[in-house]
């Protein structure tokens, strides 16, 4: 059967499997690949096949937010998907996170709306062990600058009260902010996949957020190289273990 929104069929989709939300970064990261394929666009949903260190995986961006990631989750797992790691980008809550640098999450501040029409506020965003292990290997042996800690997920980065609610993460030690982490490991891990998020920052801390999406749109190098680094991470705990 092929499902609604990403317009695949089980046989399409292996069991590990990357997201991200711009299409184009899903193509990127077919591209980093081996033998990478397009299989199909539907709306934000575009969707490769691709072969990393000889294992099939599966690369399907989700568009910008909870809900659109959710369905693509939900329908990943319909297909047989068992591993999902988030390839995305997040915006520093403190300042010692520069431009290009990772954040690999050990969980999320859930103030997502859409896992909260699955699961009440007490249930937690963590990220699957293993996983994450394996991404901060992988970090190490490639290099990267990275950062382990929590993150927040939100809604909407214009709301009046943007800076108030920034500093007040940022007081907490929360290292930087998306829109999509907190729903994919927590309905993720309801759901019984192994889930994990690696970031790749593109905004500084106080930094206006149009200017830090406007550099990240002109291709500035370091940001650019952190998500092949975020990408090439997540593709190697993937496949490895």
């Amino acid at each position: 059967m092929i499902q609604p929104h990403i317009n695949v069929q089980s046989q399409q989709v292996a069991e590990r499997v990357i997201v991200c939300g711009d299409p184009a970064r899903a193509e990127r990261i077919a591209g980093w690949c081996d033998d990478g394929q397009h299989l199909t666009t539907n709306r934000e949903f575009s969707v490769y096949s691709a072969w990393f260190q000889g294992v099939n995986v599966t690369i399907c961006s989700t568009g910008i937010g909870s809900p659109s990631m959710l369905i693509a989750l939900e329908e990943l797992k319909q297909c047989g998907a068992t591993h999902v790691i988030r390839v995305g980008s997040s915006g520093a809550l403190q300042s010692q996170i520069g431009l290009g640098d990772l954040i690999i999450a050990e969980g999320a501040v859930r103030d997502d709306g859409g896992s909260l029409s699955y699961l009440p506020k007490s249930y937690p965003a963590v990220a699957d062990l293993a996983l994450t292990t394996r991404m901060l290997d992988a970090a190490g042996k490639l290099g990267a600058v990275h950062h382990l800690g929590l993150v927040r997920s939100h809604d909407s980065f214009y709301t009046d009260e943007e800076t108030q609610i920034c500093q007040f993460w940022h007081q907490r030690g929360i290292l930087a902010a998306d829109m999509e982490t907190s729903a994919l490991l927590a309905v993720g891990r309801y759901r019984g996949l192994k889930v994990a998020s690696v970031l790749n920052n593109v905004v500084l801390y106080e930094q206006d957020v149009q200017q830090g999406i406007a550099q990240f749109n002109q291709a500035e190098a370091d940001m650019m190289q952190g998500e092949k680094l975020s990408a090439l991470i997540a593709l190697e705990a993937l496949v490895t273990g």
